[in-house]
Formats: structure tokens, sequence, C-alpha cells
């Protein structure tokens, strides 16, 4: 194998493991929105895009190339009937095979590395936004049950202060009655007052 595709070959390696890595459940999206967005990604942040369909051009330039060995070499052996040249036309063609699988297999995976990536940091957001609205939601309960608390201590100091206004106004009440009968008592005895004065007046005149 050349150089070229001992490197193709070791990247899809590369890509099948990152992929494994991605799918275990070891990191949480949180770990990996920080590991996308730590130092080590930031000089390539800006042209993401750049190297990616810059990486994907020269896959398709070696995927482009196999097909055409593919083609050369399955052609080449219709024809011949030396067994040593069909043997090395039947090698040529598999390695023609074995690089189109090569890099068709890291072009595919590339695509789903960034459907992957794209899906980890949609969940994180979304989990933050979760987060953010169990929260706000904790909160607002937290705020409704004091204001419910508070409502009630408002009510229970209503009904205790309506309880007491009720019982002075029943106590003025009394003292009405209590004060009207001392002036129907004293009303009384004044009379009695003046009719013995009279009767003592009248007593001295004979």
């Amino acid at each position: 194998m050349s150089i070229q595709w001992t490197f193709i070959a070791g990247y899809l390696y590369f890509e099948i493991a990152f992929v494994m890595l991605m799918l275990l459940p070891i990191f949480s999206p949180r770990k990996w929105h920080k590991f996308f967005h730590s130092r080590l990604f930031f000089m390539f942040q800006e042209r993401t895009t750049v190297y990616f369909y810059g990486l994907l051009g020269i896959l398709c330039m070696f995927l482009i190339d196999s097909i055409r060995e593919m083609r050369k070499y399955s052609h080449s052996t219709e024809g011949q009937t030396h067994l040593a040249n069909e043997m090395k036309g039947n090698v040529k063609l598999f390695r023609a095979q074995r690089n189109f699988y090569i890099t068709g297999f890291a072009i595919f995976l590339a695509y789903v590395i960034r459907r992957i990536i794209t899906m980890i940091l949609i969940q994180h957001e979304l989990q933050v936004k979760a987060d953010q609205i169990i929260k706000k939601a904790e909160e607002t309960v937290k705020l409704a049950k004091t204001t419910v608390l508070e409502n009630n201590l408002e009510s229970q100091d209503y009904e205790e202060i309506k309880n007491r206004l009720d019982t002075t106004e029943s106590i003025v009440e009394e003292q009405k009655i209590r004060i009207k009968e001392l002036e129907e008592d004293a009303t009384k005895w004044r009379l009695k007052y003046e009719e013995v004065n009279r009767a003592a007046e009248g007593c001295g005149d004979n």
C-alpha cells in the first residue's frame, strides 16, 4: 500500500474510533460541548467548513482515481490468458477495489461525524434550555408557595381581627345596654328622691 492510501486508511480507522467514542455513554453532551469549544479547536472554528470540504475534495479525488483503476484493471484482465499476468491484474484490481471502499467509507464517516457533532451540540443547547426552564419553574413554584403562605397568614390575621372586632362590638353593645339600665335606675331613684322631698316639704308646711 502506497503512502497516500496508508494515510487514507489511517484516517478511516481514526474516524471509526472517533465515532465509537462519541457513541459510547462515557461523556455527556456538556463535556463534548466544552471539548469542541476548547482552545484546541478555537483556531479551527472559523475555517471548519473550509477544512471539511477541502478534505472531502481530496478524498473524492482519490475515490475517482480508485474508480478509474478499477475500470482499467477490470477490462485488462478479461483478455489475458497468461496466468501470471492474470494474477497481477487481479491483485491490482483487488487493490483498486480496496482503495475504493476505504475512500468511500472515509467520505461517508466524515458526514456521519459532522452530523453527530451537530446533534451533540444541539442536545447540549436543549439540555441548557431545559435546565433553565426547570429552574424558572421551581422558582415560580417557590414564589407561588410563598404567596399562598402570605395570603394564608393575611387571611388568618383578617379572621383574628374580625373576631376581635366582633367581640369588641358585642362588649360595646353590652356596655350600652348596661349604661341604659343604669340611666333608667338613676332616673327612677331621682323621681323617688323628688317625691320624698315633696312629701317632706308638705309635712313642714302643716
